[in-house]
This record gives C-alpha cells, structure tokens and sequence, in this order.
C-alpha cells in the first residue's frame, strides 16, 4: 500500500499529464470501482487529500481517486505513463482483465487497473469533496499541523504509544509504517512510548521529523517498497539512499553505531535503534495493541 509521499509522487507526476485536458467518456467494466455517475469535462486542477487523488473538473464535478493496495493509473497517449503497483500492465495491451475504470482523454486515454479491487474511483460535487465521509475524517498532514495541535492530540490518547497513536490518521494524516518509523528515530523516541509521556518540544521534534522525512521522500520519487513506482515508470529510491532504520535491521546505525532491531509495536513490524531511542518509562504493551484498533493510515 502507497503512504502519503508515493501519492503525492504520483500526483506530481499525472498533472503534466492530463491538466487542461479533457475528459470526453467513461468505460466501467466493474461496479464496485466506480461510485457515481460518469461524467465529462476538462480537468482543472489535481489535489491529494492523505492518499486520495482528486481531479476537478470545469464542470463542478471532481473524480476521487484512491488505489489503495493494487491500483494503477496507466495513461496511454503520444507515450505510456504509468503510476502505482508495477506489473506487466505497465507494457501489456489494454484494457486487459485487471481494467476496471476507463476515462477517455482529448489526447490519449487513462486506465485505471486494480487486481484486488479494493480502490476505487468516485464521482462527486467538487463543492462536497471536503464533506465526503473518507475525507473528512482525515487530520491535518505534518505540513499543516503545529507542534501545539499535535501534542493536544497526543493527550487525549495519552496511554497509547507513540507509534500507533501518530498512524491515527484522525490524529495526524500521512503517517503509514515505514515514515512512522523514520520521524520516531529522527526525534529520538522509542515506539513504545506512550503518547501522554512526550513534552511539547518532544512533539514539536516529531512533527518536524515528520516534516523532513516525507520531504526527502517526495523528492526522491517515494519509496517504492518494490511495489509502487512514479509517474513514469521509474523506482522511487527513499529507503536506498534516505532510510536510517526502516528495513534495515541488522544493520549500523547511521548516528551511534549500534545495531539496528526490528520488534513489534501496535501489530507492525518496527524498527529502533535500542541506544539512540531508548524507552526510559514502563509501558503496558496492552495499550499499544488496544490502540491499532484505530482508524490507521488507509
């Protein structure tokens, strides 16, 4: 599954390619895809709610796009553009048997492929996109948030840890497992600690982490996780040459030399380095556990 910056990756990336043009029909070829009635119109503008891509129309209509595990957007013209899960879909003839959705462009066409069928692309009054029950359960992203907002959201689940708590997306929006990670190990705070715990000027670190891991994954094209590629088919490169713990365990860490672990934390795999996020107040691990049961970064 993408996290926030694959997303905005892929956002960036389809507005050279089918801003001001216009959308002249719709092909669905599965129901559960599609929600809402086909519509056309030039595209105006294309924004990203969390993980959702929207594209506004000029006729006060916007399409909801979100891919969720597998979805691809692979638009065909002059050249093949492709976003998302990578598969022989990215070459192959299409449509083919993953097809689901297909919006017809003044110069070239756009598919919209889902093996597992669990994205879907939604039809919707530009005026309500914000009022949509998916979007407006969203928090802000690390971008909008001050470090005040965030640690009074962090005390109203303050005998959660750390970790599940900021994968809330009704807490803070953005934050999948792999830039959880990351932003723990940039302000020095082990996963488990509990939300109540953290100061002001913790919680403003761990904004700013948030901040600048997600920055520097943006523009290296995303992380990829072997899964997801940018807008043209290319490998993001995040975890290669930015990652200081995720998928790394067994490895130095990059600060102290000491080895970096994976453990579990609120049912995902985590990774710490023990010397530099070292957790210094008794956690019951039931709260951790108790927390995943939130609403996580989907």
């Amino acid at each position: 599954m993408p996290e926030l910056p694959e997303v905005e990756t892929i956002r960036r990336g389809l507005n050279s390619f089918i801003l001001k043009h216009q959308i002249t029909s719709t092909d669905v070829f599965c129901k559960k895809s599609f929600i809402g009635k086909p519509t056309t119109g030039r595209v105006i503008s294309l924004r990203r709610f969390g993980k959702a891509l929207i594209l506004d129309l000029d006729n006060q209509t916007s399409f909801m796009i979100h891919l969720r595990m597998t979805g691809q957007l692979i638009f065909d013209g002059k050249k093949r553009y492709a976003a998302g899960h990578p598969s022989d879909n990215f070459t192959a003839e299409l449509p083919n048997r993953q097809t689901r959705v297909v919006l017809h462009f003044d110069h070239g066409t756009l598919y919209f492929n889902d093996q597992r069928k669990f994205g879907f692309i939604k039809v919707l009054p530009t005026k309500a996109v914000e009022d949509d029950d998916f979007i407006k359960k969203l928090a802000r992203e690390p971008w909008d948030m001050t470090a005040d907002e965030l640690y009074a959201k962090l005390q109203k689940h303050k005998n959660s840890c750390i970790k599940a708590v900021i994968l809330d997306q009704t807490v803070i929006c953005g934050l999948g497992n792999i830039y959880s990670d990351e932003a723990l190990f940039a302000s020095k705070i082990h996963p488990e600690t509990k939300a109540g715990v953290l100061t002001k000027k913790q919680a403003g670190m761990l904004l700013e982490s948030a901040r600048n891991v997600m920055d520097r994954s943006i523009e290296s094209g995303g992380s990829t996780m072997a899964t997801y590629v940018k807008a043209d088919g290319t490998k993001g490169d995040y975890l290669e040459k930015f990652a200081q713990v995720f998928r790394r365990e067994g490895k130095k860490c990059p600060c102290c030399g000491a080895t970096i672990q994976k453990i579990k934390v609120a049912g995902r795999g985590t990774h710490i380095c023990p010397h530099c996020q070292k957790l210094s107040v008794s956690v019951d691990s039931s709260a951790c556990q108790n927390a995943e049961r939130g609403p996580k970064n989907d």
